[in-house]
């Protein structure tokens, strides 16, 4: 049965802002446990807090700003020769129309991995970035669904909503850490307090704390899987092609070689995994910054529903 992706775009946006919910409950819960020990020396423990805070805001909006220069120059990418790369250019050129999108710059780098990311804060600084294997190894009309996906990736703010989502892993963390030092430094020192809840509360924070950067991990990657759904729902909204997508990721999935210029920090802004991390255990895709390109095929084909 043929997919509406009008309604896929619509489930994935809901599912990310549930994970989103999620991310603000668990530094909601942390943040009122480290109240709750802080005890009477709120007004110092809420210094440090607020100081760790704000040193986390500035990191984050420095990285925001200047995320696509620094992403294009970890990679090693050159801003795209028009003559040289003429085909890609008018290709960008077409979906910047169809979107509705101002021109992104185009760069590439020189692999022969196949695959391409987008960045940039806005439309307004935005960059798309391919390799040369896409370039050499894709047709025009897969060239296209791959242009189309990043373009959308730009269209739907997933660079914005990744740094908000990593800024919450960074104050999670922050939050999860302070409430351990400050719980063994000496927990509620009041007299008054109930025993029986602060030994509760404080098995339940130690607990929590300690789980939290995984959970605020998996949090992360999941609103990430959900963003790479969402690109390829759109970018067929923008194609009306499918098949372009699907047949330009099959491609893509039998292509083993690793891009030796991605790493860890910048995996989640490509097509695909450029690690090429897809064998593991049964929950390995838990940990996975894109869902199985399989199942993106199949859903791009109409063949399944996507989780």
């Amino acid at each position: 049965m043929p997919i509406n992706f009008y309604e896929q775009i619509s489930s994935n946006k809901k599912k990310t802002y549930l994970l989103f919910l999620a991310f603000f409950l668990l530094v909601g819960i942390l943040a009122a446990l480290v109240s709750y020990v802080l005890g009477g020396f709120s007004i110092i423990g809420g210094f440090f807090l607020t100081i760790f805070g704000i040193l986390i805001i500035f990191f984050a909006l420095i990285s925001y700003y200047t995320c696509d220069s620094i992403v294009t120059f970890i990679s090693g990418a050159k801003e795209a020769n028009k003559e040289k790369y003429k085909q890609l250019i008018n290709v960008v050129e077409e979906m910047s129309i169809a979107s509705g999108l101002p021109l992104p710059k185009v760069f590439v780098i020189e692999d022969t991995a196949i695959n391409a990311f987008a960045t940039g804060r806005d439309p307004e600084h935005s960059v798309i970035c391919v390799t040369t294997g896409c370039l050499t190894r894709l047709n025009r009309e897969q060239l296209q669904g791959v242009i189309a996906h990043e373009l959308s990736h730009i269209k739907n703010y997933d660079i914005r909503t990744m740094t908000i989502a990593t800024v919450l892993v960074g104050v999670s963390v922050l939050l999860s850490d302070f409430f351990l030092r400050v719980a063994f430094a000496g927990f509620r020192g009041n007299s008054n307090s109930n025993n029986k809840m602060d030994i509760f509360i404080l098995i339940f924070g130690v607990i929590l704390a300690l789980l939290t950067p995984f959970i605020a991990e998996l949090i992360k990657l999941s609103i990430s899987r959900k963003r790479e759904f969402l690109a390829d729902a759109s970018a067929v909204e923008l194609t009306r092609n499918p098949e372009g997508l699907a047949s330009a990721l099959e491609v893509i999935s039998k292509d083993t070689e690793p891009l030796e210029a991605a790493n860890k920090a910048t995996a989640h802004l490509y097509i695909s995994d450029p690690l090429k991390n897809t064998k593991g255990m049964w929950f390995a895709n838990m940990f996975n910054t894109h869902p199985p390109i399989n199942e993106r095929i199949a859903t791009l084909r109409g063949q399944v529903q996507s989780n």
